[in-house]
């Protein structure tokens, strides 16, 4: 709910009725947590079981394989992936996790999802259209 709270205060973009982003994922979004599952109401608690190997990879292979990628660290975990990413080929913004305990900590007004757009025109680029959601299609109004 707070990504889609910063996308309607940075873009002006409405919040969707549904949770499915299959538009950004065709767009070429992809979110991706530092730790991929945990245990329900125990934040961090798979952290060090093997899913950070598997993320610092596909990271990794991102940086040194493709050119202007805009990465988003949002929260601590992600940030300490900010080693694996070449600066000299990305962007990368960095802020606060979205969650309700860190939200107004930083991450609101971050505006990464302009700032993701305006680097995406400025490489030659599409920006990502953030109002696609289901199925590539926009919400009806």
């Amino acid at each position: 709910m707070n990504i889609f709270k910063e996308i309607e205060n940075d873009l002006g973009i409405k919040m969707p009725e549904g949770g499915n982003l299959e538009g950004w994922a065709r767009q070429g979004v992809l979110l991706l947590n530092a730790i991929l599952t945990v245990r329900a109401s125990s934040p961090a608690s798979h952290r060090g079981i093997g899913w950070e190997k598997l993320t610092d990879s596909a990271i990794k292979v991102l940086s040194e394989k493709r050119e202007n990628i805009v990465f988003l660290l949002w929260g601590k975990f992600a940030q300490e992936k900010e080693g694996l990413i070449d600066y000299d080929k990305h962007l990368i913004l960095k802020a606060p996790h979205p969650s309700p305990y860190s939200a107004n900590s930083g991450f609101f007004g971050c505006k990464h999802f302009s700032k993701t757009n305006e680097y995406l025109a400025k490489t030659g680029q599409k920006p990502i259209d953030w109002e696609q959601h289901h199925l590539g299609t926009k919400r009806p109004n």
